[in-house]
């Protein structure tokens, strides 16, 4: 599955709802989200719009390792 290119980073916080992330706190222009499913799990979000696609790969693939799924299931769960 294709990564999308133009995503809006507060948009995608949104969408990490889903997986029970919320907002935890953020320092200048990056934003870290928490979630404390499957135990507890950090990830921090830079501000930058849109993602950088290396940048969003990393991140969906750390948030697939924290949930053990795969990277396209957490994009069709995220819907974007």
């Amino acid at each position: 599955m294709k990564l999308p290119r133009d995503i809006d980073p507060q948009r995608f916080i949104r969408a990490l709802a889903v997986l029970g992330y919320k907002r935890t706190r953020q320092v200048g222009s990056h934003i870290r989200v928490t979630t404390n499913s499957n135990g507890e799990h950090h990830e921090v979000i830079p501000n930058h719009k849109p993602i950088k696609v290396g940048t969003l790969q990393s991140i969906l693939a750390s948030i697939a390792r924290h949930h053990e799924m795969s990277v396209e299931d957490i994009l069709r769960m995220l819907n974007l």
